[in-house]
């Protein structure tokens, strides 16, 4: 029997474990609840006598706790298990979500959605560093892609399944799905997570020392490069998506009716980025988001040639979609590099800079249209975005080159110490 074990070893490593996608699912539950509430606005104001405008700011709500709430989160589940944080904040997720079905005012609805992101937030982080802990290192790209996969299904099935049933059943009937269906999730989790050996070891050290050894990450400026190059890129995904609509229809020229497709369509692309660029970050982390972030803007800029062409225009999207999300699973992977020994608190404040990216992207773009520039003028900021991005990656690049120098040095003066050492105490 022994004779089998070497071959069972070396096919595992290339596999990523079948937990990550059960993350996966919970994330594409907390990505449907993100994002649905752009489809049915109206039913939201009509029902709690608001304006569309005001409807809007419970998007804004959830994007301010996540945040402020990943890293709070974070913080303060530091000494519990990860399996009973997850647990944790994937149910008061859910009650929150029977609270927000339940709401009579507005008032209430934005505290439920602020709620909702710090704890979407927590359970975000906590899962990028699970998944970590139990994929095997060779398939960490993949393995974090798989979590951001889930967010791109939200947007492909799971947004435009909440709208249907909101414009159907009324808008309270979708966050009573989320609620069951994240009540349902929590239970899987319970049932099949465990703790690893590394977690109870992790977990020995008093609070002050988990403390210290998590804010040291965010010593020097490898850590704060990678969340600079998450925040931009994400700025420039969404300064661009965020205004897809008006562009499809009024400069390509398109029906109202095909603009849903054609966001399914970005969708797909999206999905395909995600997996294939797991793939490449499991290669090389820096030519992966060097070479997501050219395309990108390369995709961006035919995307603002090729914007009054019609289907051009459809094909351009998808690519758009593709390059762009590319990136995800290597810019994930960049902070766990960063911050290997303490990567809880660094994980959420990634999250914090996906979601500064989902503020700012936007809030640019919008800018420019009310500036009088059109509608091809947020493709030209995600653009520039997308430039500064890369300008940034460079700089990271350079330090990250500087810093290995250092270490080797380091780990150079150390062993000639030690040999100092020895050849002393054998000539005593």
């Amino acid at each position: 029997m022994t004779a089998h074990t070497p071959s069972s070893t070396t096919a595992s490593p290339t596999r990523v474990p079948a937990q990550v996608y059960l993350l996966a699912a919970v994330i594409f539950c907390l990505g449907t609840s993100e994002f649905m509430i752009a489809g049915i606005l109206e039913p939201i104001g009509a029902d709690l006598a608001i304006t569309i405008p005001q409807a809007g700011l419970l998007i804004t709500g959830f994007a301010v706790g996540m945040i402020v709430g990943a890293p709070a989160m974070a913080l303060l589940t530091l000494k519990l298990p990860r399996r009973a944080t997850m647990i944790i904040t994937i149910v008061a997720f859910s009650a929150l979500h029977i609270f927000a079905a339940l709401a009579p005012s507005y008032s209430i609805l934005m505290l439920s959605r602020v709620l909702s992101a710090i704890a979407c937030g927590g359970f975000w982080a906590v899962a990028a560093v699970h998944t970590t802990r139990i994929a095997p290192v060779e398939v960490h790209g993949r393995a974090l892609a798989s979590l951001v996969g889930g967010l791109t299904v939200a947007n492909l099935v799971g947004v435009p399944m909440g709208t249907w049933i909101g414009t159907q059943f009324g808008w309270r009937a979708t966050f009573w799905a989320i609620a069951i269906v994240t009540a349902l999730a929590a239970v899987l989790i319970a049932l099949t997570t465990r703790t690893t050996n590394d977690e109870r070891a992790e977990a020995a050290p008093h609070l002050p020392t988990l403390l210290r050894a998590e804010l040291a990450a965010f010593r020097g400026p490898r850590i704060w490069l990678a969340l600079t190059t998450t925040a931009l890129f994400q700025a420039a995904v969404f300064a661009a998506f965020s205004y897809f609509s008006p562009l499809l229809t009024q400069v390509a020229g398109l029906s109202q009716d095909l603009v849903p497709g054609v966001l399914a369509a970005f969708g797909v692309g999206a999905f395909i980025g995600v997996v294939v660029g797991g793939r490449l970050a499991d290669r090389n982390v820096f030519g992966n988001i060097v070479g997501s972030l050219i395309a990108l803007a390369l995709s961006l800029a035919a995307l603002w040639f090729t914007a009054g062409s019609g289907w051009a225009a459809v094909v351009m999207i998808v690519l758009v979609g593709a390059s762009g999300f590319s990136i995800a699973g290597a810019l994930n992977a960049r902070v766990f590099q960063i911050a290997t020994q303490a990567p809880t608190l660094a994980a959420s404040v990634n999250t914090s800079a996906f979601n500064v990216g989902n503020a700012v992207g936007p809030a640019l773009g919008g800018a420019v249209i009310a500036a009088g520039f059109g509608f091809r003028a947020p493709v030209l900021v995600a653009i520039a975005l997308a430039v500064a991005a890369l300008g940034v990656v460079t700089v990271a690049i350079r330090v990250e080159q500087w810093w290995q120098v250092r270490a080797s040095a380091d780990v150079t003066d150390r062993t000639d110490a030690v040999v100092g050492e020895s050849n002393a105490d054998c000539c005593a």
